[in-house]
């Protein structure tokens, strides 16, 4: 139960609230707690001919607040529609005001550059990460023209690398640590450094802001990065690695079926269930050093 009482943070990220706790059968306590905020995000691309410019909406997304520059830009270059950072003239707040923020971000585009709003189709049928059948939404990845990643770019990683990951993603989550309510992507040196980390509700959202501050940096191709996600690996964080030649995708959950078929087709490594001290190798286990292969 709680009072209608709410006390935001001023990161915007979390939010603590007055509830009752219950313990046992019937003792009561009053106490706060923090939560993670969860808000509507909209996004939309200005396009200008001829000096004339003109907006579309493309996406509604729930996040948490923060970073929604690199959330815009990540999106749109994990769907194909952008491919460099000087393709964008401007990218600002609009709508109205809430609480000295808006919830919608407008990324205005160059006039030299020509969308494809088409690519986005497979996002707005997409739930779950699942598209509407799995060879239909590896073909809707082929065409944004993501190709197989390269085996010798990336260094061969140890499984004590693999390892120590979880620990340094979680010191690194401020606000899980306060609420638990968060999803997590981390980018790291294939020599185990952390590079950054991004948080949110919701995990697509975490990797889109995470790609999305090194795309707006001009720092991709990231094609000798380790990508570390919190939770599950599904089809659609696979894609965004696949987008930005991530070449290693480690999670600390379970992959899906079509996360798994997508990381063999463009020639990704996935590792699922990280933590405790072992993980599981369900694709690309020759960037790992020392570790046999095994006839399956």
């Amino acid at each position: 139960m709680t009072t209608a009482r709410t006390q935001r943070e001023a990161s915007g990220e979390k939010v603590q609230i007055s509830i009752r706790r219950v313990s046992g059968l019937a003792k009561v306590e009053c106490d706060a707690d923090v939560l993670a905020v969860e808000e509507p995000l909209e996004i939309r691309v200005g396009i200008g001919k001829n000096g004339k410019l003109t907006h579309r909406a493309v996406s509604i997304t729930m996040r948490t607040p923060g970073n929604d520059f690199s959330l815009a830009a990540g999106f749109l270059f994990t769907e194909g529609i952008l491919t460099a950072p000087e393709q964008i003239r401007s990218i600002k707040h609009c709508g109205k005001l809430l609480e000295s923020k808006t919830n919608t971000v407008r990324v205005d585009l160059r006039e030299t550059v020509e969308v494809d709003f088409q690519k986005l189709e497979r996002h707005f049928y997409t739930t779950s990460s699942c598209g509407v059948c799995g060879k239909s939404s590896l073909e809707a990845l082929r065409t944004t023209g993501a190709g197989r990643l390269p085996n010798n770019i990336f260094p061969a990683i140890s499984a004590e690398i693999i390892h120590q990951l979880p620990n340094r993603l979680r010191l690194s989550q401020s606000v899980f640590e306060q609420t638990g309510g968060l999803h997590a992507a981390a980018l790291f040196h294939a020599g185990g450094e952390l590079i950054d980390v991004r948080e949110d509700v919701g995990r697509h959202n975490a990797v889109d802001k995470l790609i999305g501050a090194q795309f707006l940096a001009g720092n991709l191709p990231l094609n000798d990065k380790i990508l570390f996600l919190s939770g599950r690996a599904s089809f659609e964080l696979v894609q965004k690695a696949v987008m930005a030649q991530i070449p290693v995708i480690a999670a600390v959950g379970a992959p899906s079926s079509l996360a798994v078929e997508a990381a063999r087709d463009f020639g990704a490594t996935l590792l699922g269930f990280v933590r405790e001290q072992r993980f599981n190798v369900y694709a690309g286990i020759e960037r790992l050093k020392n570790c046999q292969n095994p006839e399956l």
